[in-house]
């Protein structure tokens, strides 16, 4: 099975940009406009990552990831946030995420990120992702 990015960000121009640059460079993709959606139907997919916003109404990305750690759902996750500061980026570490992505953040630390996410997954991953600069 194709690894699967699963995207969960409640700003639609933010989640259709993520889906269009990692589906051009060769992700298969699942995006979510929000926290509860993706709790409703939490990844099955051996192997794949997880990109959570931080800031969405109703529970932030930490909170999502920590009811899907409690589903089972052990993908690595990647971190996205307009603005961080120092305890969410400790409790961030502590849940494991891989990497933490400031607003706006060039194409290529989304990608290496997603890389770096897939190649720590289980299972198989797909064919690599291309810098473009």
């Amino acid at each position: 099975m194709e690894p699967a990015v699963f995207i969960v960000d409640d700003d639609e121009a933010v989640r259709d940009s993520l889906r269009l640059l990692l589906e051009t460079h060769g992700r298969a993709v699942k995006a979510f406009a929000s926290g509860a959606a993706i709790l409703e139907s939490p990844p099955e997919a051996a192997a794949g990552c997880l990109i959570l916003d931080y800031h969405m109404p109703l529970g932030n990305g930490l909170d999502v990831l920590d009811q899907l750690r409690a589903r089972q759902v052990t993908l690595p996750a990647i971190l996205i946030t307009g603005l961080s500061d120092a305890r969410m980026a400790q409790r961030a570490d502590k849940a494991g995420v891989l990497a933490v992505l400031q607003k706006p953040f060039p194409d290529h630390a989304l990608l290496d990120a997603v890389e770096c996410a897939l190649r720590s997954a289980p299972g198989p991953v797909g064919p690599r992702s291309t810098r473009h600069t």
